[in-house]
């Protein structure tokens, strides 16, 4: 195997396949980085049998300046061979395969040789030839994970809940994540197929698989969504990112979202966010990290405290309130997660009681749980 590259452009799309590759894998094989060139370009592969990232240089694409002398396969180690590309000089770097599986790497005056393994040795990833297939554009999905990742648990001890739930129907996709602590949910339109219109899709994604999703997926692109048997399999443009499902079925969240509330106070999220920031100064020196939200008629006050440090008190400047006077406690690590999702816009929390779960959601929703966070308090005397 004999080609030459851009350097960056190489460097990118190996930095993108590499997000899939673990050290602790347990196949010495998949510390590797799998590098396949053909006349029509080079594809990358990283793996750790659950998460795969393919990325493919095209030769006919001029930006690449990809020339492939020679066709075949390797697999070199990813950690070197990522940190030698990334330091090579000069625009053009050039890899070649000897017949005894060594590798030069070369650009300018800088040459190296790495030991590499049969690219034939490399497992093969799943084909996923499905036609339950779902397109979306990658702006819109980067803003679903965003809002529900937060929620994702990360104890192994329910692995359902490791991930988002999917759920496509009625020409929309609803995601849903639980730690059992708290509670995201996000739901937007979604272009269907016909021949699938009429059916229901639910399926659990790990979230770490759709961590690196985002990461990798520009917002110019359309995902492609393709659904198998114990795998999904998302394609941009160059990129493909094979994730297996989590198996097993997800609790009714529904049932969860409170309908009617005692208690409603209207407020900028930015506002909140920076109050409960002020406030988490104290409450990560306490043992409980714990604060409360103290509403009586319009005046509304966050505080906390800590017996090693002191206390903390704060009215909040309220855009409105109304209903039943109310003292609730809660992780603030956990508020402040979810008011990150909202922005720069207004939120309404309602709340039923002191030992209900309340929620957030934007101002203006119109009854409905199109976006919202919901948090469990915490129980503290007096409450």
């Amino acid at each position: 195997m004999k080609f030459s590259v851009n350097r960056a452009v190489f460097v990118e799309n190996l930095s993108n396949v590499q997000r899939a590759i673990s050290s602790r894998t347990t196949i010495p094989v998949l510390t590797g980085v799998k590098i396949l060139a053909t006349d029509n370009g080079i594809l990358l592969t990283g793996s750790d049998s659950t998460i795969s990232i393919e990325a493919f240089i095209d030769a006919n694409n001029e930006d690449n300046q990809l020339q492939v002398e020679k066709a075949g396969s390797i697999v070199l180690p990813s950690r070197f061979f990522g940190e030698i590309v990334k330091k090579l000089p000069n625009e053009i770097m050039h890899l070649e395969v000897k017949d005894n599986l060594q590798t030069d790497i070369t650009a300018g005056q800088a040459a190296f040789t790495l030991n590499g393994t049969a690219g034939s040795e490399y497992p093969k990833l799943p084909e996923i030839d499905s036609d339950t297939s779902f397109t979306i554009p990658a702006n819109i999905f980067r803003q679903v994970i965003n809002h529900t990742i937060i929620s994702v648990s990360n104890q192994e001890i329910r692995p359902i809940f490791t991930g988002i739930h999917f759920v496509i129907a009625d020409n929309h996709l609803k995601a849903v994540s639980t730690d059992s602590h708290r509670l995201s949910q996000r739901i937007v339109p979604l272009e269907v197929p016909e021949s699938l219109a009429d059916q229901e899709f639910a399926l659990n994604i790990p979230g770490r698989s759709l961590s690196e999703l985002t990461r990798i997926a520009e917002d110019s692109d359309n995902i492609e969504m393709m659904v198998a048997d114990k795998q999904v399999l998302f394609k941009t443009d160059n990129i493909y990112l094979y994730s297996r499902l989590l198996e097993g079925k997800y609790p009714d969240t529904d049932r969860l979202l409170p309908e009617d509330y005692q208690t409603r106070i209207q407020i900028d999220a930015p506002d909140l966010l920076s109050a409960i920031e002020r406030a988490l100064i104290l409450s990560h020196e306490g043992r409980n990290n714990v604060v409360k939200l103290t509403i009586d008629s319009d005046q509304v006050v966050l505080s906390g405290q800590s017996a090693e440090v002191g206390e903390v008190e704060e009215e909040l400047n309220i855009s409105s309130a109304d209903g039943e006077s109310l003292a609730i406690s809660f992780n603030p690590d956990y508020m402040r997660q979810a008011l990150r999702t909202f922005g720069a816009q207004e939120i309404a929390l309602r709340f039923q009681s002191p030992s209900h779960q309340f929620i957030l959601l934007p101002a203006n929703a119109q009854d409905n749980f199109n976006f919202v966070q919901l948090i469990t308090p915490i129980r503290t005397p007096g409450n």
